[in-house]
């Protein structure tokens, strides 16, 4: 059988693994940041019938466009958008490599402040774009200096902002965003993926995309509309970034299928996110009972919580796993992420924690 290193492929690319979070058969899982949260049986219904209604003509391609689509997705975000200035693709990763298909690759770099996202390099990677590493500061924040001083030191043609930050959890200040599209040569772009679980009064950039052309905010339907399965993302921009993104995708890349099922769960929203104040809730719990029990956490504007295990994160990921519950080591040394799901999860890796606990102790 051939292995990698018989084929030619890039130098680069040697010696790395694909991106990947374990899918174990355990009774609990946490680790990958889904809503946990089945998809109710009217929106159930709702997306077999548009699904359906798009059988007969599958010997024709799909909309290229996804104009209905975009259409539907502008009126949920708001914000005085149209159609023009949203653009959809197959998650928001594929989003996202558009982009730096488009405004990075080859002679051109990416800066993003870790721990961040860690598909965000390797996405750089496959488009031949160099990644600028950058730090956030204790506590996991990011002030406007901090993100200042590191986007002058390196120049990025392209700057990748999270908040609420994967796997942190923390949203970022708005003054940080607007320090940042000051002074960065190329493209900003936030990373919003967990912004329906953000606390009341947390701010989202897409309040200042207008009168700023090289602002790009991401957003996903995997997270609280329950659409992980589905894969739709999509992001909001200036028309131009959208007209300029369209150079590089690939034609007809949204199946017919994508575009019904995404349509109907946009239509049937108010019914998919009625879940995310419950998450919200037992993200909280996490929090409050984690500390009560003197480990550090990171505040938290996601559907998850980074804790500090305090000692092997690997050792400890094993352990909760012995116990039935399978979180997520996101490599920070000492640190674990858990996500928030139904009440009786909560219950589960608290009690799984409480047992480590116990055995440590002993």
């Amino acid at each position: 059988m051939t292995g990698l290193d018989e084929l030619p492929i890039r130098d680069d690319l040697r010696g790395l693994s694909p991106y990947g979070a374990p899918q174990l058969d355990v009774p609990v899982r946490l680790n990958t940041n889904e809503n946990s949260y089945p998809v109710p049986e009217p929106v159930v219904e709702a997306i077999g019938k548009a699904v359906a209604a798009e059988l007969r003509d599958l010997n024709r391609y799909p909309d290229r466009d996804a104009l209905a689509l975009r259409a539907d997705l502008a009126g949920y975000l708001g914000h005085g958008l149209s159609a023009e200035g949203v653009w959809a693709a197959n998650g928001s990763n594929e989003v996202q490599q558009q982009l730096l298909q488009v405004f990075g690759g080859p002679g051109r770099s990416a800066l993003g402040f870790t721990p961040a996202y860690s598909m965000h390099p390797l996405l750089a990677l496959g488009t031949g774009t160099r990644w600028e590493p950058a730090l956030r500061g204790v506590d996991f924040g990011l002030t406007a200096q901090e993100a200042v001083s590191q986007v002058r030191r390196h120049r990025p043609d392209m700057v990748f902002l999270c908040s609420p930050n994967n796997p942190t959890g923390t949203a970022l200040d708005p003054a940080v965003i607007a320090a940042v599209l000051d002074v960065a040569p190329g493209m900003v772009v936030v990373d919003e993926a967990y912004a329906e679980f953000a606390r009341p009064g947390t701010t989202s950039a897409l309040a200042v995309l207008a009168g700023h052309p090289r602002l790009v905010v991401t957003r996903t339907m995997s997270k609280a509309f329950g659409f992980a399965g589905g894969r739709l993302g999509y992001l909001a921009a200036d028309p131009a970034v959208v007209a300029a993104v369209q150079l590089v995708r690939l034609p007809y890349h949204l199946s017919a299928l994508t575009q019904a099922a995404a349509r109907a769960a946009l239509a049937h929203r108010a019914a998919l996110l009625g879940t995310v104040a419950a998450i919200m809730q037992q993200r909280d719990r996490i929090v409050t009972e984690l500390r009560r029990r003197g480990l550090r956490v990171a505040d938290s504007d996601a559907n998850f919580v980074l804790y500090e295990v305090g000692g092997d994160q690997s050792a400890a990921w094993r352990a909760l796993l012995g116990h039935g519950v399978l979180v997520r080591d996101v490599g920070v040394p000492g640190w674990l992420r858990v996500t928030a799901g139904t009440p009786a999860e909560t219950d589960a890796f608290l009690a799984a924690v409480d047992r480590i606990l116990s055995e440590a102790a002993a």
